[in-house]
């Protein structure tokens, strides 16, 4: 009776050779997709207490936000200050002249640009596709009563 030993290990070779050489493939493919990048999986989120939302929110390589604030408050409201900073220190920025302080109905949405920034004072400046997360700052004042609040909030936006 002859051996098929040679034959055994070459069929063992070739079956799982094509397997091996499946799973490259398909890891390769996703890699070339981005599903190992951490970076990818994180979806955008900009988080304020209530009384006001997100409305839209880009964030440009030179450190510059755009956000549209939406204010649902019960009474109108003045934007007297806002600050972006990667750290949950925020130093909010007052407007002035005071006359240029956003005027915001109930209801009403304003887009207002700041610049974010990392430790201290250095802007935020990251590639695009990069993550910037970090606490947004919000001082405003009622306009019936004169009472001065300040909203924080958290952000997390790519780059675009």
């Amino acid at each position: 009776m002859p051996s098929f030993r040679l034959q055994s290990a070459m069929e063992y070779l070739l079956t799982y050779g094509w397997a091996f050489l499946i799973i490259a493939v398909v890891l390769s493919a996703m890699f070339v997709l981005g599903v190992f990048n951490p970076g990818s999986l994180i979806q955008n989120s900009c988080i304020l207490p209530a009384g006001f939302s997100c409305l839209n929110y880009y964030l440009y390589p030179n450190g510059l936000l755009s956000l549209n604030l939406e204010q649902a408050t019960q009474a109108p409201l003045n934007i007297t200050a806002y600050a972006c900073t990667s750290g949950s220190v925020v130093t909010l920025v007052p407007i002035t002249p005071i006359s240029s302080q956003i005027y915001l109905p109930v209801g009403a949405n304003y887009t207002i640009t700041m610049n974010c920034y990392t430790s201290g004072s250095t802007l935020a400046t990251l590639n695009p596709g990069q993550v910037f997360t970090g606490t947004i700052g919000i001082n405003y004042t009622e306009v019936e009563t004169g009472f001065p609040h300040t909203a924080y909030g958290k952000i997390a936006v790519k780059v675009t």
